[in-house]
């Protein structure tokens, strides 16, 4: 197991110790089960998709449950009673939690489960107080700075 030594970066960086922890949590947690497998995908500047492959799963062996700063979703697949007998089993019917860190103010958007794979939307939302903004030296407007690098002049109080 390779251990990423971020003592150099803990000493000048400060207000970081929660990127290093989940860094290092990661490496340890995640390393051995890979079931489910999974995609992470950026659909926008402000917009990220997960999907998980759970055939076998219907909705309601899934639970989906959002935190702060956390995405927890677990399968649990209830036990059938068959009168059939398998004489080989090679779909995964196992129980399973997957976990994912979210960054701040992202929020999950929507789920869905088609086709085996449950789809999971999730969007980053910034609050108007956190959005960067430019402040005239000697005026009285100040101009919020979107994305697109458009400005919106405001009266500042």
């Amino acid at each position: 197991m390779n251990r990423i030594d971020f003592s150099p970066y803990r000493r000048t960086m400060v207000g970081f110790d929660r990127l290093f922890d989940m860094i290092e949590n990661q490496a340890r947690v995640q390393g051995g089960d890979k079931y489910p497998p999974f995609n992470i995908e950026r659909r926008g500047s402000d917009a990220y998709r997960i999907t998980l492959a759970v055939a076998g799963f219907k909705s309601a062996d899934l639970d989906i449950t959002a935190q702060a700063n956390l995405l927890v979703v677990k399968g649990n697949k209830p036990e059938e009673e068959s009168e059939s007998e398998f004489l080989h089993v090679g779909i995964a019917q196992r129980g399973f939690e997957r976990r994912f860190e979210l960054a701040d103010y992202v929020r999950v958007q929507s789920a869905d489960l088609a086709d085996g794979l449950l789809v999971i939307d999730l969007v980053r939302e910034v609050p108007e107080a956190m959005k960067p903004k430019k402040i005239a030296v000697g005026g009285n407007t100040l101009s919020v700075v979107d994305n697109s690098g458009e400005q919106a002049g405001a009266a500042a109080a």
